[in-house]
């Protein structure tokens, strides 16, 4: 259904194409490298070498992790 809100990680994930200039595929498969990290070293991560906020970092991570193979 197009006009369905997206909720959910995936609800901030317009606002981190914009601010960070990457698509999500690019923020994930940066993520799925560092596997088998745990959440927070991943979300870590996101912050401190790519200067990415707490809220973004942390639906790009638990979305990724929510995928199969994630």
């Amino acid at each position: 259904m197009p006009d369905e809100k997206i909720k959910g990680p995936a609800s901030y994930f317009p606002s981190i194409e914009k601010t960070y200039g990457r698509p999500i595929a690019e923020w994930k498969a940066l993520v799925r490298a560092r596997l088998p990290a745990k959440h927070m070293e991943l979300v870590a991560m996101l912050k401190t070498e790519h200067g990415m906020g707490h809220g973004h970092a942390n639906a790009i991570v638990a979305h990724t992790l929510a995928e199969p193979g994630g």
